[in-house]
């Protein structure tokens, strides 16, 4: 955190800041902007109950900074206030991702990964917002994150009134939805507190059936263990074979808890062209996708969330979803060129794709 003087000030109209910082955020392309204190016991119990259930499955850094992911004055020292941002990334009518899911040759890629990577948008637009309040008070202590640091990003954006935490463990605003990033900046600027988001989830259990692993266990418990996204984007070594086919043609990440949320009826396309699918991702088919060698693997996924698994993961992932959909003879031979491929992990799922069509 940078050192602040505003301790040295006596003029400053904290409610008034905290109104104009939810003001700068909109007109810098923010959907909304809350501000929250720093308690976070009752997110922190939760954490450490899921923690001890081993949800989290290789994902080591959730379990690590001790403390200091539910108490941001513990990351960050002088920390009393946290900004939280929300924007929206919803790039196409949802109906779309229903007709990609729908056709098993075609490939799904996760509605959040289409476009250019988020982390240095969201960021570059948090700095300016702090460049806005340097300006109206002077030097002060701040540090901004987008997936960045051990942070409790949605817990925080709940505490500041930007929507709720569903059943699906993910955010929901009552007027849009789901389809959202987070981001934040510590302060030590005692600005005004907004009030935490109600809960509207009611009885509704569309998220927990919706599931194609059954990995929402319970109301707002995920077992990122069974999760498609977990398991096509975080996970490194095999999938695990129980659930191979229930990842159908899902590529990179899975959105079908969001996609049948009734909340996201109010939904809006992002004004972000950033967010925009390139390179045709949204409508691609699986054997095209699996035919890229690794450079151009490296060069279509460019500034992209997606590079972050790696060409091994991406062939692994793909493997999958062929063995999933229709037997032909394209599929046959696309899968058979990869049978000697350098990499175990590709040659296992390839193998297990190839058995697929054989017992059909």
């Amino acid at each position: 955190m940078t050192p602040s003087s505003v301790k040295l000030r006596s003029d400053i109209n904290f409610s008034r800041l905290s109104e104009d910082i939810k003001r700068w955020g909109i007109e810098l392309g923010f959907e909304k902007i809350g501000i929250t204190d720093t308690n976070l016991a009752d997110a922190e119990q939760h954490l450490e109950r899921w923690l001890s259930k081993a949800y989290h499955g290789q994902m080591d850094y959730m379990a690590r900074h001790g403390k200091k992911r539910s108490r941001p004055e513990a990351l960050i020292p002088g920390t009393v206030r946290v900004i939280s941002a929300r924007l929206n990334y919803m790039p196409e009518p949802q109906n779309n991702s229903k007709e990609i899911l729908e056709n098993p040759a075609q490939a799904f890629i996760s509605r959040y990964a289409l476009g250019k990577d988020y982390h240095k948008l969201m960021r570059k637009k948090l700095q300016k917002l702090a460049d806005k309040i340097t300006a109206t008070v002077g030097p002060f202590g701040y540090r901004a994150f987008v997936d960045s640091a051990p942070v409790m990003e949605k817990a925080l954006a709940e505490k500041a009134g930007l929507g709720w935490i569903g059943k699906h463990t993910n955010l929901i605003d009552k007027k849009q939805g789901s389809w959202f990033f987070l981001g934040e900046i510590y302060t030590d600027l005692p600005l005004d507190t907004a009030n935490p988001a109600n809960n509207h989830c009611g009885d509704c259990s569309s998220c927990i059936d919706i599931c194609p692993t059954q990995a929402i266990v319970g109301p707002y418990q995920l077992d990122a263990r069974r999760c498609i996204s977990y398991l096509t984007i975080e996970l490194r070594d095999s999938i695990p074979v129980e659930f191979r086919t229930r990842i159908g043609n899902r590529i990179y990440g899975c959105d079908d808890c969001q996609a049948v949320c009734p909340w996201n009826r109010f939904a809006q396309i992002t004004a972000e062209n950033a967010f925009l699918a390139r390179n045709k991702l949204d409508s691609s088919e699986l054997i095209e996708l699996f035919s890229w060698d690794e450079q151009t693997f490296l060069k279509k996924t460019e500034g992209s969330a997606i590079r972050r698994i790696g060409y091994e993961c991406w062939l692994r992932n793909i493997a999958v979803a062929l063995g999933n959909t229709l037997t032909s003879r394209q599929v046959i031979s696309a899968l058979s060129k990869k049978t000697e491929h350098p990499s175990a992990m590709v040659r296992e799922h390839v193998s297990w794709a190839l058995e697929q069509h054989q017992n059909t």
